[in-house]
């Protein structure tokens, strides 16, 4: 009995030894995954640092490349957060290209970056605004049999139109674009968003404010005023009819009246002759 009880707590330290042999293995594995080195590059917006009420920027990427390096735990969580900036500082800079370094802010100090480009090129300009017209464009005149389109009108007669100086300087109009359905039998209005055009009609790279407005395009029949020119042409020969029938019977009274005259006259002779025979 002694060596059963003897075999038995053998197998139970056995166990227990190997079990936690195996969860400190795992527990090492797991906190060395999480302190190992990885690197992940992704693609983030860059930033401009300027004074966008004088100065208007060309020229640089919308997006950059940056390469994260750091505890694999950390990166993943970075990528997923993207709790940092990439921005070009040109607050100190005045109109003209320039050439400039990116800069990274937000980044965490066990983390190293890289960036690509590490530098770019921009062109600052002075800002200019001005007060443009807005010109309504329809896709087409023609629509349903019997209608017709009358002179669409913007909710707003003029608009600002901002940027550089140079690309303001195109600006020959402000287009707003209206499509008119061919079976259109109604006038309708249509929200269009604005267009700033130079002279050969290609879109400029400015602001215009406000960038939408509403156009109400009028759509009327025709039929009622062809009605009317023939309700006007039927009263017009029914006037002429009148006038005419008026004339008749009066030229018919006329003769009548001309036969009685010389009846009565010819009468007066007779008696006048008669007389005269009996004398």
């Amino acid at each position: 009995m002694m060596r059963g009880t003897s075999l038995v707590l053998a197998l139970f330290m056995f166990f227990y030894v190997n079990g936690s042999f195996l969860r400190q293995t795992t527990r090492q594995g797991n906190q060395s995954a999480l302190m190992s080195d990885k690197s992940q590059t992704i693609k983030v917006p860059l930033q401009v640092s300027i004074d966008s009420k004088r100065y208007v920027v060309t020229g640089y990427p919308q997006y950059v490349k940056i390469k994260l390096t750091g505890p694999s735990a950390l990166v993943t969580t970075t990528v997923n957060t993207q709790n940092f900036k990439v921005y070009a500082d040109l607050s100190d800079l005045g109109t003209g290209q320039h050439r400039v370094k990116l800069k990274v802010s937000g980044l965490n100090s066990e983390l190293t970056s890289s960036i690509d480009p590490e530098t770019i090129t921009v062109n600052i300009q002075s800002k200019k605004t001005i007060t443009v017209p807005v010109s309504v464009q329809l896709s087409s005149k023609t629509v349903a049999d019997g209608y017709e389109v009358g002179t669409a009108k913007s909710s707003m007669a003029n608009v600002q139109v901002s940027g550089a100086r140079s690309e303001v300087a195109k600006v020959a109009k402000v287009v707003a674009f209206v499509n008119v359905p061919h079976t259109a039998t109604a006038t309708f209005t249509r929200q269009v968003t604005l267009q700033a055009v130079d002279k050969n009609g290609q879109t400029l790279n400015v602001v215009v404010t406000p960038d939408t407005l509403s156009v109400t395009v009028p759509i009327t029949s025709t039929k009622s005023s062809s009605s009317s020119d023939s309700g006007s042409t039927s009263g017009s020969s029914s006037s002429s009819s009148g006038s005419s029938d008026t004339e008749t019977s009066s030229a018919t009274s006329s003769r009548q009246s001309s036969a009685s005259s010389q009846t009565e006259t010819r009468s007066s002779s007779i008696q006048s002759a008669s007389s005269s025979a009996s004398n």
